[in-house]
């Protein structure tokens, strides 16, 4: 079966392409190359094992969906691409609301138009906003957005929901997922942010290696143990196959003229910032250089998951730990130091 992977040159989407291989489906990918590099694309092809086919193209073109739909039978597609840096967000809305809202309804209505029906949306825990009580599970209320970025995750499901209500064969699942890390254990892929990182781990990894000055803490005042923001943080490999079990499922639905369903994709712990760069220097034996600096506009105090709904119905659990997900970030790190 040949699955459309979206974004599938990035982080989380090159990671999934690798999961999706191994679980015998055959991955497309469409990316614009906007916040990844050509050379994802060899790391891949050297871990699979064979060639990648990949379409360059920007996902706000229709004709390059006709392109893609018309050159190859779709069985589904999972949906990464997307801009994703709060901040940017912040100062920008429009842009995301371009890439990542209108993108989205072109895709759905190039998929009506091919008979293509499965979809898994790469969602987020931002649809939370500032939650009134942990863990998040699935029936946790969805509350204002903090951030344009975050408002485009809600307004996507919305929109999926919508479109699957509609009966025209669409069946869906959003994963809402928590904060990605680590990298493949092969060191041939891995997060590769262009510029200045928007996230924390890559921001840590990049400063011990000496790529970039004093890590900034954003904020030691938010009503936690230590005052820094809490977050929970899911190796990447973990993620990639919590987008194969959510394909599986889907596929299972065929005698169903409409499918939708939603899932914590997590650990189910919460980390602070000072707890991720205390374990990074327990995993690594290296030191930390951070300074403590206000908080930035967006960010919330603490989210981390309930996912009891997805290790029940997609029959997946997040099974690597935090000190092994930023060794493995460090180890990447090192080889594209190397590489360099």
């Amino acid at each position: 079966m040949k699955i459309l992977v979206t974004g599938g040159a990035g982080f989380i989407g090159s990671h999934t392409v690798v999961e999706l291989h191994h679980a015998g489906y055959e991955s497309i990918i469409f990316d614009n190359f906007s916040n990844s590099e050509k050379a994802v694309l060899a790391g891949l092809e050297t871990i699979i094992g064979k060639p990648v086919t990949c379409y360059e193209a920007d996902i706000n073109d229709p004709a390059a969906w006709d392109k893609v739909f018309t050159e190859n039978k779709i069985d589904g597609i999972i949906h990464f691409a997307a801009f994703k840096a709060v901040g940017e967000s912040v100062s920008e809305p429009l842009k995301y609301y371009r890439n990542n809202v209108a993108a989205t309804v072109l895709m759905l209505e190039k998929m009506e138009e091919h008979k293509v029906s499965n979809l898994v949306f790469s969602s987020s825990c931002t649809v939370y906003g500032q939650p009134e009580a942990l863990p998040v599970t699935e029936l946790s209320k969805v509350q204002p957005a903090n951030s344009p970025y975050g408002n485009t995750k809600q307004i996507c499901e919305e929109i999926i929901k919508d479109t699957v209500a509609t009966n025209r064969g669409l069946k869906a699942i959003s994963l809402r997922y928590f904060n990605p890390i680590g990298a493949h254990e092969s060191t041939l892929i891995g997060e590769l942010p262009l510029g200045v990182p928007a996230n924390l781990v890559p921001f840590i990894t990049q400063t011990v290696a000496g790529l970039r000055g004093q890590l900034s803490v954003f904020g030691d005042d938010y009503p936690t143990a230590d005052g820094t923001a809490i977050r929970d943080y899911i190796h990447v490999v973990d993620l990639a196959k919590a987008h194969v079990a959510a394909l599986a499922l889907l596929l299972k639905q065929q005698e169903k003229t409409t499918y939708y369903d939603y899932f914590n994709i997590g650990t189910g712990t919460g980390s602070s910032v000072l707890e991720v760069i205390t374990a990074f220097e327990t995993a690594t034996g290296l030191k930390v250089d951070y300074a403590i600096k206000p908080r930035r506009e967006g960010d919330v105090t603490a989210v981390y998951a309930d996912c009891s709904k997805s290790n029940e119905i997609l029959g997946w659990k997040a099974e690597k730990t935090l000190t092994e997900a930023l060794g493995d970030a460090w180890k990447w790190q090192l080889a594209v130091v190397n590489r360099k």
